[in-house]
């Protein structure tokens, strides 16, 4: 955990009221102040509101923003599980599609894309993201970007959905999600924000303070501490490049394709059997990996990998494979 982080939690260990919904003004403004420093992008610090982590966002995000039966929700074709549940919670339907020119005619309130990719590493161009972008609006439909993973580029640059290249200088019906859970390491905390069109924040902050979803204030300190610190970011990034930049050759020389894997923390491996084999193969070797059929069916070949274990597992891995 980065030092700076324990201090402030510490620090406003005794918080014995209720918090604010939004934020505190100093929060918000630490994740505008982190957005244009590290990303080129300038927000309003109005139009941003803390979440309890990101998972509970993709989750409800659907619900608060209308969508129900008869509606569909576009979702990657590889993609964490929950931007599916999210739909069917809202009662509507998940539509899993990286091109938009299937989706048809149904009603489409929200668009998820999410990169740098989980489980790939996939970075999408700044093109692709403009089209997504220009689709949504002549449709009246928002675009939820997961960038959890924005700040571990390793052979691609990532860029937010926000930014001018990619919005045209607007945030009208763009949202940006983003997690401290990777570049801090505060999973544990469960801290997260959404920033964008300021209008849709607010509307997303009436609905929620009624719901009781709350970032405890001890926590908001914490987020605030490592939204203004850098420093223990770049050794983070360092220690998962110094991961990555052993465990990849591993992979290559024991037999796996690594696809994509161009950001983030995981690699996209094949050796161009069936995931399962591939699951228990590795298994057999005492590696745990996630099938790639978990984020949907066109990940049936491949295997997704950790960098998160300790230095000295990936070390371990590395020895097992030879």
């Amino acid at each position: 955990m980065p030092a700076v982080a324990r201090k402030a939690l510490a620090a406003a260990a005794d918080s014995p009221g209720y918090p604010q919904t939004y934020g505190t003004a100093r929060l918000r403004e630490a994740a505008a102040g982190w957005l244009r420093r590290r990303h080129g992008v300038t927000v309003d610090p109005d139009g941003v509101l803390p979440t309890i982590g990101s998972k509970e966002l993709v989750a409800w995000l659907p619900m608060l923003l209308g969508a129900g039966p008869g509606d569909r929700v576009v979702i990657p074709e590889l993609a964490y599980p929950t931007y599916d549940v999210g739909a069917r919670l809202a009662g509507a339907e998940p539509y899993a599609a990286d091109g938009l020119v299937s989706v048809g005619p149904e009603r489409v309130p929200l668009v998820w894309v999410n990169s740098p990719s989980n489980p790939t590493g996939r970075v999408l161009p700044v093109e692709h993201l403009r089209k997504v972008v220009a689709w949504a609006r002549e449709r009246g439909a928002v675009v939820a970007s997961d960038e959890c993973y924005i700040e571990l580029g390793w052979d691609a640059h990532p860029i937010s959905i926000l930014h001018p290249d990619v919005s045209g200088g607007s945030h009208e019906g763009l949202l940006a999600v983003h997690s401290l859970s990777k570049r801090s390491n505060l999973a544990g905390y469960r801290a997260a924000f959404v920033a964008g069109d300021t209008g849709l924040v607010k509307r997303l902050l009436e609905l929620r303070k009624h719901a009781g979803m709350i970032v405890p204030a001890p926590v908001q300190s914490a987020m605030i501490a490592v939204l203004d610190d850098d420093e223990h970011a770049d050794e983070q990034r360092e220690r998962y490049a110094r991961r990555r930049a052993v465990l990849r050759p591993a992979l290559e020389r024991a037999g796996w394709r690594i696809d994509h894997s161009d950001a983030g923390l995981y690699l996209w491996a094949t050796d161009g059997t069936g995931c399962w084999d591939q699951v228990r193969r590795l298994a057999e070797k005492g590696i745990l990996v996630a099938p790639g059929d978990f984020y949907g069916p066109a990940g049936h070949e491949h295997v997704r990998i950790a960098l998160t274990a300790t230095d000295e597992r990936i070390d371990a891995v590395v020895r097992r494979l030879q």
